[in-house]
């Protein structure tokens, strides 16, 4: 996919149906969206809804959004600097009783994720970036970033128990412990 495309395209989401096969519920989409911070939440609120009607993360599903939304700011953010020019493109495939997969891929210059600062140390504490990777690895069963840190694969598979699974570090981050804020800002080199 090229950086750049037409208006039509660009605001366009296409979800695309495998059908069942052998058995098993599939569901792949693929999205592409502008680099805007105001086009993150009504993807995010599409592609939930689409994710939740395939039940294939049944349980887990305040994980994926929060992940999503961590990954997608990412792109737009760090990874394209809101060039509304440069597309963010989403793929993901959900499998019923295997979970979500979620790739998405930005248009920058990446990222050495072994380089980015630990949001738990002491001066990192009260800054207003840099928890969204660790929101995502906490929140997500694997998470890897491939093609020199311009694309996040995550995978989380369905709850084994949806009435429990929520307790632990997951709870804490949805009640705001280490809630990541995506606004921008202009000093300093961005955080992820």
């Amino acid at each position: 996919m090229s950086g750049t495309q037409t208006a039509n395209e660009r605001g366009a989401l296409r979800p695309a149906f495998a059908g069942i096969r052998a058995a098993r519920s599939l569901l792949k989409i693929e999205a592409w969206m502008p680099s805007e911070i105001k086009a993150i939440s009504p993807l995010v609120n599409r592609l939930m809804r689409l994710i939740e009607g395939s039940r294939c993360a049944a349980g887990n599903e305040p994980a994926v959004e929060l992940s999503l939304q961590e990954a997608l700011s990412n792109a737009v953010i760090h990874g394209n600097r809101m060039d509304a020019h440069k597309l963010v493109q989403i793929h993901c495939q959900c499998e019923l009783g295997k979970g979500v997969s979620i790739v998405v891929t930005d248009h920058g210059q990446g990222f050495d994720p072994k380089t980015v600062p630990d949001p738990l140390a002491v001066e990192r504490l009260e800054a207003e970036h840099g928890r969204g990777i660790r929101l995502m690895k906490l929140a997500m069963d694997e998470v890897s970033f491939e093609l020199g840190g311009t694309e996040v694969r995550m995978r989380k598979g369905p709850a084994r128990n949806p009435r429990t699974e929520l307790r632990g570090p997951l709870n804490n981050i949805r009640q705001g412990a280490l809630f990541a804020d995506t606004r921008t800002h202009a000093r300093g080199r961005p955080e992820r």
